[in-house]
């Protein structure tokens, strides 16, 4: 393993402090039940959401953005050709974007859509292990396997993420608000891998540190963006969970 691409807390933390001084754009084409959620979060770490899905204003958004997130949720005829226009712009301009394949298992012709997103050549695919088990290649794309362990793997390189708690998944579009920031951290960090893994860990130890001053879902939703916005450097590096696996 060389230095220059070891993952680590340290760097974790030096690109949660990059995304804070230069306050990037991310521009979200998210699902609708998880839109507000996933702003504050991009918010919280002092990232600059929109939001706007209409085919008129797409381009023009895209452009000022540093960073696409793209979830496929509540998907329609109308949002399949915003994100296509949203991908070519951005594939033309060299910005960075995250796809996540929401409930593609569910659905044929999502499934059929994510794929031919895929062939957009996306900087990462995001998805759960039953999402993620219908994309057998990624080509040059990060690929990232959520779970109680986020799996990611890049080419010959593989980490494991082993920070969150439970109650994310009681909480609808923690998911959502984890590929905002992961787009946020992109911005900054030409390493996917690197991005990535500063993201999950940043949203992962913000989860176990809110579930400590929370009772349930309910209060841990509001007390995960508190501990988004206040996570600092000495908190990554006491409490990241980070594996390698390189081959």
């Amino acid at each position: 393993m060389t230095t220059a691409h070891t993952i680590s807390a340290e760097k974790a933390a030096d690109v949660l402090e990059r995304v804070r001084r230069s306050r990037p754009r991310v521009h979200c084409l998210m699902n609708t039940v998880v839109q507000k959620f996933t702003a504050d979060g991009i918010t919280a770490v002092d990232a600059i959401p929109s939001m706007t899905s209409s085919m008129e204003e797409i381009e023009s958004f895209v452009l000022k953005a540093d960073a696409l997130t793209i979830n496929l949720g509540t998907l329609d005829a109308e949002r399949r050709k915003v994100i296509l226009l949203a991908v070519q712009v951005a594939n033309a301009h060299g910005k960075p974007w995250i796809v996540d394949p929401v409930h593609c298992d569910y659905s044929p012709s999502r499934l059929a859509f994510a794929r031919d997103l895929l062939q957009h050549s996306p900087t990462i695919i995001r998805g759960n292990a039953a999402e993620m088990a219908l994309f057998d290649d990624t080509g040059n794309s990060l690929r990232i396997q959520t779970g109680p362990q986020d799996h990611l793997s890049l080419a010959n390189r593989s980490v494991r993420i082993s920070n969150g708690h439970p109650w994310m998944a009681k909480v609808t579009g923690t998911g959502c608000l984890s590929g905002g920031i992961i787009a946020a951290f992109l911005a900054v960090e030409p390493d996917a891998l690197q991005a990535a893994s500063a993201a999950l860990c940043v949203t992962g130890i913000s989860a176990e540190q809110a579930a400590v001053y929370a009772n349930g879902p309910g209060t841990f939703e509001p007390a995960f963006l508190d501990m988004l916005s206040a996570i600092g450097r000495q908190d990554i590096i006491s409490h990241a969970r980070i594996e390698h696996d390189e081959g």
